[in-house]
């Protein structure tokens, strides 16, 4: 039977890593900051829905019944959007709406800037972006709110922009984010890492004092009975189309358009089907560049569909992998000794451990003299 030979994968993907020519990018998901002891959506959800009482609770249960806790946002502040006064939808009023909204983010950010944390594998990431080498900058994606990425990417002393110029209030800097290496004005080096959050963060909040609303990023977490700039709604994008939101996302949308690119997903559910759209499109009209999919657990359907047509988007999960669009599980190394225990371990790869991954990654290096001896990472057997 085919399988594939972790080993060989492994390899290839080192060799992939350590080209400098390449434009390398990472696309983190919630499964990243549980690997750091952080909750995930539904644990979020729960805890939420255990610190509510009253009105808001009985509220809170209604709009999430049949939406998670980011959809139940976005419903919450298309309300307040829409809603005249004294309009009643889905049992709330624009102001109630807005109260509740207010509440559920503060509680969010209760939970999400805990000290309870493990920082070593957004760190083991951090040592890795410190010692990269590329022509093009590294680039972070992230749909996380935690701010959990920025202190690794400090505590490594990594120099990284993130959107926005500025400490206590920062404002967005759109012609930065869209700048490409000839802008000479707005232009940073490539060494400088981007960390782009495409569903906001714990410190983003609405200046509503402009004369349209901004998002300025606090230099801490935002004050009690401000609204977090987190998950954003529909409704803002109606507001003004060059909101950061926006503007981050025709980011993604253009690094996963750019030649040559190698862009590694790790701890995302694949739920949001927006996103998803801009990686399958990409990897099929750009066939030299890659995608490369860690999943801790099962293949979600959808990208199992689109991975086994399209042979540039890679799936690794603990006991198989989907690579040049074959589905096979992995082969049993014939020296389980060679491989370092975050690749392969009891039997399975761990490399859709994000925390694994991480270690691999800390470990590998863009100076091309590192990958001579390394083979390319197709990683296909018939045994």
């Amino acid at each position: 039977m085919t399988t594939h030979d972790p080993a060989l994968f492994a390899g290839g993907l080192s060799a992939k890593l350590a080209t400098r020519s390449r434009h390398v990018c990472g696309f983190l998901g919630a499964g990243t900051s549980k690997a750091c002891g952080l909750p995930d959506v539904a644990t979020l959800q729960a805890r939420i829905k255990a610190r509510l009482q009253g009105d808001e609770l009985a509220a809170f249960i209604r709009i999430t019944s049949t939406r998670n806790l980011e959809q139940a946002l976005s419903r919450l502040r298309r309300i307040q959007a829409v809603v005249e006064a004294g309009d009643v939808v889905d049992g709330l009023t624009g102001s109630q709406a807005k109260d509740l909204d207010t509440v559920i983010c503060r509680l969010i950010i209760t939970e999400l800037t805990t000290d309870q944390v493990n920082l070593d594998p957004v760190r083991n990431l951090a040592a890795w972006v410190a010692r990269a080498d590329y022509v093009k900058p590294i680039e972070l994606f992230t749909v996380n709110y935690d701010s959990l990425l920025e202190q690794a990417l400090e505590s490594q002393g990594v120099p990284y922009f993130d959107g926005f110029v500025g400490s206590l209030r920062a404002r967005f800097r759109t012609d930065m984010v869209e700048a490409t290496s000839g802008d000479t004005d707005a232009w940073l080096p490539s060494f400088y890492a981007r960390l782009w959050k495409l569903h906001g963060s714990v410190n983003w909040t609405w200046d509503t004092d402009a004369p349209i609303d901004q998002v300025v990023r606090l230099g801490s977490a935002i004050p009690a009975g401000e609204l977090a700039a987190i998950f954003p709604s529909d409704a803002k994008y109606e507001e003004s189309r060059r909101m950061p939101f926006v503007v981050l996302q025709d980011r993604m949308r253009r690094a996963l358009n750019e030649p040559e690119t190698l862009f590694l997903v790790s701890g995302y559910s694949w739920a949001d089907d927006h996103l998803n759209e801009l990686i399958f499109d990409a990897v099929a009209r750009r066939p030299r560049s890659e995608v490369v999919a860690f999943c801790y657990a099962e293949i979600p359907p959808s990208l199992a569909d689109k991975a086994l047509k399209t042979p540039n988007l890679q799936v690794i999960t603990q006991k198989e992998a989907i690579i040049g669009g074959i589905r096979a599980p992995w082969s049993r190394p014939e020296s389980t000794t060679t491989l370092p225990a975050d690749v392969w371990n009891d039997d399975q790869c761990h490399l859709g451990d994000f925390a694994q991954l991480a270690t691999f990654l800390a470990r590998s290096s863009s100076a091309p003299e590192a990958s001579t001896q390394l083979t390319d990472a197709g990683g296909s057997n018939g045994s």
